[in-house]
């Protein structure tokens, strides 16, 4: 009976083998999607040289074509296309998770395990701000030294070269690296397996951590990224519900939360929201009001309409040029591009030729010496204050620079991410590699300032820290120098 059971086993599995994986990529199949790929981005891409000169990114090309000079699985090419991405320096140019193929998302972003926990790296070390192991083991502020035996220095110092951040900004980097939630997908869950293999199938994870208690070793149950989506969705907005509080305390301070400008596809009317929340201000006569857009990289240009609701006359601000690197998109490329809006493809008359080969638009509001903000009523007049930090890259990053330019309020927290030097992005082409199916985005505008800028983010007026400490008493740093700077201008002198 047993060899009878054997014998019809072993012909279960001839008849139904192991699905085998994939085939690797072929050198000539790779080296065309990166010829593909350096003959769009050196025609479109209006910040392929904002931070590098044409050698310099010759040879980012180069050193990716050598990259895929071998036989290369999905996740080695993913992540050697990531990597060169990370050089052209432009916090909007990346292979995108959110606009993979279902391909590439199922093998590469859905599949790996996840860390059980939130972190946040604070001077070059992981500190968790969430747990949620099976073994309970993890409580905020806990220090993690090392994962699977690497220290968690090395592993922050391998993915540094794959993160994305505008010019050398490396604190944007570094917070990009952190996982808190803020998205479906979170890119050091996505590159810890591409970097270290031997993590893509963990089951568990053995740590080495460190508490208010001591140092000690635990080992700790992996989540699926199905669970990490789910603590994500716990923790969010529910689908449909306006993104965005107000909180006014007893101390008359009220605070402003807005985790995300993304609302390109919401049919909410945050103009009129934001319209009635400065009409509850003005009303309830707030002592101050605090805008949190800690984690919040941008979305649309809220910013513009909160500033319009401070000022009590036309604002002028310094402006930036915009201006793009083609008129009319070539024929061969348009198999390979995808957006959300044809026009990209051909902005026609709404640009204009300018020197070294630009073009720039002919309306004269986006290329104006000044930007100038006009007021809408109510006006809030009070003290104003912004948290900021590292994730802001985008819109976020241009209110910070708007906001203490303007001196209409005091920025608290640490340094942003985007740079003084300009951003890319306004319109995006989607570029779908016909051979290995990755996508890399391709941001359309560059912002070029009308003076020469630092190669820097946005410094805060009140420098913030959190330590480990803070993290595990829950403390809000940010809000608590809000408070103290509060404090010292109404002591009396």
């Amino acid at each position: 009976m047993f060899l009878r059971t054997l014998f019809c086993l072993i012909l279960l599995f001839i008849a139904c083998p192991v699905p085998a994986a994939p085939p690797p990529f072929e050198p000539a199949a790779l080296q065309a999607d990166a010829a593909l790929l350096q003959r769009i981005y050196e025609t479109l891409h209006p910040g392929l040289y904002r931070y590098n000169t044409p050698d310099e990114m010759a040879a980012r090309f180069a050193t990716l074509r050598r990259d895929l000079d071998k036989p290369q699985s999905l996740a080695s090419a993913y992540l050697a296309f990531s990597r060169f991405a990370a050089t052209v320096r432009c916090g909007h140019t990346y292979a995108n998770f959110y606009n993979q193929s279902d391909a590439v998302r199922q093998a590469l972003l859905d599949a790996p395990p996840r860390v059980p926990f939130y972190f946040r790296w604070i001077d070059g070390r992981m500190i968790v701000t969430r747990d949620f192991s099976r073994e309970a083991a993890l409580p905020p502020g806990t220090e993690v030294l090392a994962i699977g035996g690497v220290p968690a220095k090395k592993i922050l110092a391998r993915l540094m070269p794959l993160a994305r951040a505008d010019g050398h900004n490396d604190a944007k980097r570094i917070a990009y690296l952190g996982v808190q939630g803020d998205d479906e997908y979170e890119a050091f869950d996505i590159f810890l397996p591409l970097v270290y293999p031997k993590f893509a199938q963990a089951t568990t994870y053995a740590l080495r951590v460190r508490d208010a208690s001591g140092e000690r070793r635990v080992t700790v149950t992996a989540l699926t990224y199905a669970q990490r989506l789910a603590a994500h969705k716990a923790l969010a907005p529910a689908e449909g519900a306006q993104p965005w509080t107000l909180r006014i305390g007893d101390d008359g301070i009220a605070v402003l939360r807005m985790p995300t400008w993304a609302l390109y596809e919401s049919t909410w009317d945050w103009r009129a929201w934001l319209r009635d929340t400065f009409a509850e201000l003005v009303r309830r006569d707030v002592r101050a009001l605090v805008v949190d857009v800690r984690g919040n990289e941008g979305g649309l240009d809220v910013g513009q309409v909160l500033i319009a609701h401070l000022v009590e006359r036309e604002l002028a601000l310094p402006g930036y040029l915009h201006r793009v690197r083609y008129r009319r998109v070539a024929d061969e490329f348009l198999p390979y591009l995808s957006t959300w809006d044809k026009s990209f493809k051909d902005w026609g008359e709404r640009v204009q030729p300018v020197e070294g080969g630009w073009y720039q638009f002919a309306d004269n509001d986006r290329n104006a010496g000044n930007r100038t903000i006009a007021p809408i009523a109510p006006r809030y007049a009070g003290r104003v204050f912004a948290l900021v930090g590292a994730t802001n890259s985008s819109a976020t990053f241009e209110f910070a620079d708007s906001v203490k330019r303007s001196g209409l309020a005091r920025l608290v927290g640490q340094t942003t991410g985007g740079n003084r030097r300009g951003i890319n992005g306004s319109g995006f082409f989607f570029v779908r590699l016909p051979n290995t199916g990755i996508e890399l985005d391709l941001p359309l505008v560059g912002q070029f300032p009308l003076t020469p800028q630092p190669d820097a983010g946005i410094e805060p007026d009140i420098a913030t820290q959190p330590t480990p400490a803070d993290i595990a008493s829950g403390r809000d740093v940010e809000m608590d120098a809000v408070r103290k700077a509060l404090d010292a201008a109404s002591a009396p002198r």
